[in-house]
């Protein structure tokens, strides 16, 4: 690999880790410190300075070129994805408030073991045994993390878990939703955080607004903490920005080490802020589901790069535009990875 090649690739992998992990910080000090805790209202920020990011990206700066969707298809194809996309950001944000960051990332790791079962139960499936296999210390390592986790709160845990349900199902559903467009990242947001907004505002609103006002005449320096509300929403928008930039930069395989290493680091970060009591059987078992997810990708990158002819696990990922949500550069499909 040249030189300027490498450095562009680290220079990718470290601002995408730095917005990751940044966003996933703020919004835990906001539910934890600011004592803002109102997830749907926090996730309608983030989906609302999405919108405009991605409008200002693609018809004002003009960065990324717009992927043009049929007005029909856009009801029919892009709203239903939406409202799971919708499901999959409040969940994880319900989680965040009620169970730390380092369970909740290692939880979020469960997602290639629920993303397989599921097409394997409702599209009947066939996976190599290897992918099967890999799927094994993913299982282990959060069972053992669980069991371990000094500060478990069940309604948390079944956010998280119900979260990584959710990115699946939007994996899944892309495949035959969305046959035919090619999206990237930008245009993802640009498609279906309006969406995202229209779909939660009015729950957000019935079922936080008095909340939010009691709030506001409580806390002793609103107009401070809001501004670290919104500010965590652009920061979710380069989130996004940033995914199209580290596709463009890094392989499959190192994206996908990057990937688990990024929640390593999301974990200690965390740990050093919020100083939330990590057990040694539960940092074992974070570990072991990391290593894991890598092994899974590994497995994976493998598969698909068999020879023509040989048998191929369907769905393998053939590059990696395939491991992120939405994002696509082959055949016209989608794969996930979160």
């Amino acid at each position: 690999m040249e030189e300027g090649s490498l450095f562009r690739s680290l220079l990718a992998i470290l601002q995408w880790w730095g917005f990751n992990v940044t966003v996933i910080i703020m919004n835990k000090w906001i539910f934890q410190k600011l004592d803002f805790k109102f997830p749907l209202s926090v996730s309608c920020v983030h989906f609302i300075c999405s919108s405009i990011g991605a409008y200002v990206v693609i018809k004002v700066l003009k960065v990324k070129p717009l992927i043009v969707v049929d007005p029909e298809d856009r009801w029919r194809r892009i709203f239903p994805m939406s409202f799971v996309f919708c499901i999959n950001i409040v969940l994880g944000n319900v989680s965040l408030r009620y169970i730390p960051v380092s369970f909740m990332q290692t939880i979020k790791s469960f997602t290639p073991a629920t993303t397989v079962v599921l097409q394997w139960l409702v599209w009947r499936k066939y996976f190599d045994w290897r992918i099967w296999a890999s799927l094994v210390p993913i299982v282990g390592g959060i069972l053992l993390t669980s069991v371990t986790e000094l500060s478990f709160n069940m309604f948390g845990f079944c956010a998280a878990l119900f979260g990584c349900l959710a990115t699946s199902t939007k994996t899944i559903l892309a495949e035959s939703l969305l046959h035919g467009y090619k999206f990237d990242s930008i245009n993802t947001v640009y498609y279906m955080a309006p969406f995202a907004t229209m779909i939660l505002g009015l729950p957000a609103l019935l079922l936080e607004g008095n909340g939010i006002l009691s709030w506001f005449e409580a806390h002793p320096s609103p107009w401070s903490a809001l501004i670290i509300i919104f500010s965590s929403g652009v920061l979710a928008f380069c989130l996004n920005f940033s995914i199209f930039y580290v596709i463009h930069s890094t392989t499959a395989v190192t994206f996908n080490v990057a990937g688990n290493l990024k929640v390593a680091v999301a974990v200690l970060v965390s740990w050093l802020i919020f100083r939330n009591p990590i057990s040694y059987m539960n940092a074992v078992g974070c570990g072991i589901t990391l290593v894991g997810c890598t092994f899974y990708g590994y497995v994976r990158h493998m598969l698909s790069q068999q020879a023509p002819g040989t048998p191929r696990t369907p769905r393998t990922p053939r590059s990696k535009m395939e491991l992120l949500p939405l994002v696509n550069n082959n055949n016209d499909k989608l794969e996930g990875k979160v």
